[in-house]
């Protein structure tokens, strides 16, 4: 495949660009009542308003094409065949068999990796229920209170987002800690009073050798066994595995029965769906934790077999490549309007960054273009409080992702309304601007209205759900995933 920047696509969009920069946001609205309707998309309970960008319907057509002229459909369909897309480890990246139906079936080296995939969320779905009833006892034979998940990275990052996004539907006898800092004071405050008999510490590691996640884990049978003794058997009863090492686990205490594996072609900012996401299925239970899976399989199928064009992924990825490449943006703002999803930048940060954090290609050769953008964000309306201004009035160019999630799930008399108002209030404001003279006609005093006014132009997307349950939580990050 040519490099992006040889490509005929890439040349045009050179020329488009020009052609983009000679009309406003507010022109362009104003000449196409239709604009709204022609740059969204709807599919898999996800609707995506990208009709706030600094684009044409003639940048959309050669994004696609450029997206053809680098094979993306080709190494799409590799990646969902296993081949072994991931070159630098000579393994595939089969996150979307992680939540393919029991009824599918994919061969991977003569293995079925979707029927590996469901045995192990049996095992989940059991020992889930077994803790959540009160069946599972701890070694002085009382149920478990709380939990504590340890890891770091994708093992700390996916869980304990998805906890928090999901929180309204977790069982109330369980409270959820989560450590992956090996700064003491992680470990120290999840752990302060709590009551060792009635702890389950879910240790989540590949390998079993993470120094910051084995540091936490011993530090935490250390604390346990200080107060109920027992040696093994006391940690068998309190901890749990999530990893590949059984010697390792073994060695440790916990009994290779506890220990729930998953496979070197899960990525780790990419584990959430997998044994990875033990402690959301502890919270939400197994029912619902399918819900989520089944959303993550929503979006991969429409992912799969829409057209670049209609592609909701696919066409959120390209806009990424046309802000940094094209119009120079150096950071993309991530900003749901839910406190639910108050970590899903966060979260993001860490699957966007490290998936496009290298700066040579698939070869090892230097790459010629940009490859990704920093990424960033808070939950509004705090960050209109925080960083707006910058974003409205500052010199940096920053394109915005805005989720509304529709309806509440904790209605409180008009403050939904009034948080979609001020959704809907910010993306109008970034992209039309104030003139001096609408300042003016706002009774604004003349001496202060350079201060008062803003240019707009400023880019935004806005993706839409009804509401944040577990399938459209799952829906919502396989489509940063796929991105």
């Amino acid at each position: 495949m040519p490099a992006p920047e040889r490509t005929s696509a890439w040349r045009e969009l050179e020329r488009n660009r020009e052609e983009v920069a000679a009309r406003s946001l507010r022109q362009v609205f104003a000449d196409d009542d239709d604009r709204g309707r022609k740059m969204s998309r709807e599919a898999a309970g996800l609707y995506f308003d990208f009709s706030r960008n600094l684009v044409d319907e003639t940048t959309v057509g050669l994004l696609a094409d450029l997206a053809t002229e680098c094979g993306m459909t080709d190494r799409r369909e590799a990646m969902f065949r296993g081949d072994l897309v991931n070159t630098t480890e000579g393994r595939p990246a089969l996150h979307v068999a992680l939540r393919m139906p029991p009824e599918r079936s994919l061969l991977v080296d003569g293995v079925d990796v979707v029927r590996e995939v469901h045995r192990v969320l049996a095992r989940m779905s059991d020992f889930s229920d077994r803790v959540r009833t009160g069946a599972w006892r701890g070694a002085t034979d009382r149920p478990i209170r709380s939990v504590v998940n340890i890891g770091i990275g994708g093992s700390d990052l996916g869980p304990e987002m998805a906890y928090r996004a999901l929180e309204h539907y977790s069982l109330p006898e369980l409270d959820f800690h989560f450590v992956s800092n090996v700064d003491s004071t992680d470990l120290s405050r999840a752990l302060d009073g709590l009551d060792p008999a009635e702890t389950l510490f879910v240790v989540c590691s590949k390998t079993f050798t993470t120094l910051e996640t084995m540091t936490n884990a011993r530090a935490a049978r250390s604390w346990l066994l200080d107060s109920l003794g027992g040696g093994d058997e006391s940690v068998s009863r309190h901890f749990v595995a999530v990893s590949t090492n059984a010697d390792a686990v073994s060695r440790f205490g916990i009994e290779p029965g506890n220990m729930f594996g998953f496979w070197d072609w899960v990525g780790g900012r990419y584990s959430i769906d997998s044994a990875i996401g033990l402690s959301t299925m502890l919270a939400i239970g197994p029912d619902r934790f399918h819900d989520l899976l089944a959303g993550f399989h929503d979006v991969d199928e429409h992912f799969r077999q829409a057209p670049t064009g209609e592609n909701i992924p696919a066409l959120h990825g390209l806009l990424a490549v046309w802000y940094r490449n094209f119009l120079g943006a150096r950071t993309q703002a991530v900003l749901p309007y839910s406190q639910y999803l108050d970590l899903f930048p966060a979260y993001l940060q860490q699957l966007t960054m490290e998936s496009n954090g290298k700066r040579v290609d698939l070869s090892g050769r230097p790459v010629e273009v940009d490859t990704g953008a920093v990424w960033w964000g808070a939950a509004g309306t705090n960050g209109q409080h925080s960083f707006f201004q910058l974003l409205h009035q500052g010199t940096e160019l920053v394109p915005a992702d805005f989720i509304l999630v529709a309806r509440s799930l904790d209605p409180i008399g008009d403050q939904q309304d009034l948080l979609v108002a001020n959704l809907l209030a910010q993306t109008e404001a970034l992209a039309f601007g104030r003139t001096a003279e609408e300042a003016l006609a706002q009774g604004m005093p003349g001496e202060l209205v350079a201060h008062r006014t803003f240019p707009g132009n400023r880019p935004s997307s806005t993706l839409m759900i009804d509401a944040l349950t577990p399938r459209s939580l799952g829906a919502l990050i396989a489509l940063y995933e796929h991105s």
